[in-house]
């Protein structure tokens, strides 16, 4: 293999580029905590076996809700979750009329 010490790209074999990813997890700041990736794996199995339930009482289908739901447990445990999306101007206004 080549490496091209400009592009950051190596050439395989067979002449197809493939992209080498020179960052250190270490020096990369990670977005979520390692609790967070557990309550959000708990969540999904429980999504899986239909024993996930909302707050209302209903059971979660969703494969998004669960996701939500598992990030929203890490946050309340103190996991590294960065905070929920604020809605947008334009969502906002059109639920509040």
């Amino acid at each position: 293999m080549c490496r091209s010490p400009v592009t950051g790209f190596t050439e395989g074999l067979d002449g197809v580029l493939l992209l080498i990813l020179d960052i250190k997890e270490s020096d990369m700041a990670k977005k979520y905590g390692k609790k967070a990736s557990e309550k959000v794996a708990k969540a999904m199995h429980e999504r899986k076996a239909g024993k996930l339930r909302s707050s209302s009482g209903k059971k979660v289908t969703s494969r998004k809700q669960a996701i939500a739901i598992g990030l929203s447990q890490a946050r309340a445990a103190g996991g590294k979750v960065p905070p929920p999306k604020k809605p947008s101007a334009r969502r906002a206004s059109s639920h509040a009329s």
